[in-house]
């Protein structure tokens, strides 16, 4: 004999298998995971790209400045660098790569390539860097192609290399930067970006002798990496 709660058992339960109202709530659940996971991969990809997009205008920025060193002061003679001047576009650098932790995440590195004494091969004049990263220019340091070094073709990718003229100097920036996901490794690891730049120098200027010392800082390329 079926009893009056067994009989409301079953009623319930043939109008649970026939409701409907639930069904756009159990599809909800089960998209939410896929739209959300959709939705953060591009929001990485967007921080991504804009990262990407902040460590390239600061190198086209720094080697713009740089190029123009000495650009305001008049005279017949050529315009000398000093520690100063390179401070001055450092400090540039250093506010511009403040709102993506630049410096803490990075290196920037200035070289100023020109031609060895005769005039016909390349080498690095002097370098400069600043930034926190433990790494070094890929084209060498300052000093390294002082003699003749015909295997030195200049700076930049290889077989589209940037050269200087005779008597000229380009600003070449390279920016080294540790990239972290907003997500940790969730969607995109961790990553090394890097970004170059050259300008030719604007103005006259003294090539033929390095950075002329004046108490400024001394952004040291050598074994010390706290300048930031």
């Amino acid at each position: 004999m079926i009893t009056k709660p067994l009989k409301r058992f079953r009623k319930t339960l043939r109008q649970l298998r026939s409701s409907k109202s639930g069904l756009a709530l159990i599809e909800f659940a089960y998209s939410l995971p896929i739209f959300m996971g959709l939705g953060l991969y591009g929001t990485e990809i967007a921080f991504l790209a804009v990262t990407q997009m902040n460590v390239s205008q600061s190198a086209l920025t720094l080697a713009d400045n740089a190029s123009r060193m000495g650009q305001t002061v008049t005279g017949s003679n050529g315009r000398v660098v000093f520690e100063t001047d390179i401070g001055s576009v450092f400090a540039g650098v250093r506010l511009q790569g403040e709102r993506f932790n630049l410096l803490q995440n990075g290196r920037v590195i200035l070289s100023s390539l020109e031609t060895n004494n005769n005039g016909r091969f390349q080498r690095i004049r002097w370098q400069r860097c600043i930034g926190l990263l433990r790494v070094q220019s890929d084209y060498g340091r300052q000093g390294t192609f002082e003699r003749n070094t015909p295997s030195f073709v200049g700076m930049g990718p290889a077989g589209d290399e940037i050269r200087a003229e005779r008597g000229s100097a380009v600003m070449y920036v390279e920016i080294f930067y540790d990239y972290n996901g907003l997500f940790g490794d969730t969607f995109v690891s961790g990553r090394r970006l890097k970004q170059e730049a050259a300008f030719s120098i604007r103005d006259d200027r003294v090539t033929n002798q390095a950075i002329t010392r004046d108490g400024g800082f001394v952004y040291s390329c050598g074994n010390r990496f706290t300048d930031v």
